[in-house]
């Protein structure tokens, strides 16, 4: 799991450098052999993309950074962690769902995803097969019973 998100998020900055440095110059040349840059919309738009592919450039670095921190030997290989997916049954409800958890900077959430830094995510972090977990919400405390576990040293 984490191999494969360190890749694509390497394949994102790796596309993006080769756009900035590339393609985006290339515009910005274009545009300027127009003339007047004041009132020049190709220059202001090559311009902001720029602007918004050193910001994304950033970021996925950024991201790539805090992965290669990860230590996988931290995480654990019997309790709800990074990268586990638990079903859980609600005690009051009986109704079953499944929850993955992810980074908090997570940016394509699919459903059943959740941060670990979440309402659900903290509560069901450090259980194990067969504990209850608290979530506490405005309205009331749902308890949901961990019926099955996966980590991420299974997954992967």
């Amino acid at each position: 799991m984490l191999e494969a998100l360190k890749e694509k998020l390497a394949a994102e900055a790796e596309k993006l450098q080769h756009e900035l440095n590339v393609i985006i110059p290339n515009e910005i040349r274009k545009a300027v052999e127009l003339g007047d840059l004041r009132e020049n919309s190709e220059y202001k738009a090559a311009l902001e993309r720029q602007q918004f592919v050193q910001a994304r450039l950033g970021q996925l670095r950024q991201r790539l950074s805090k992965l290669a921190a990860v230590d996988m030997s931290q995480i654990p290989t019997d309790r709800v962690g990074l990268g586990s997916k638990v079903v859980v049954e609600c005690q009051d409800t009986s109704v079953v769902e499944t929850y993955h958890l992810v980074f908090g900077d997570s940016e394509n959430f699919e459903d059943g995803h959740v941060t670990m830094s979440s309402p659900i995510g903290r509560a069901l972090v450090g259980k194990t097969i067969g504990e209850i977990a608290f979530l506490k919400l405005p309205a009331k405390t749902r308890r949901l019973k961990i019926t099955e576990l996966l980590t991420i040293h299974q997954i992967d």
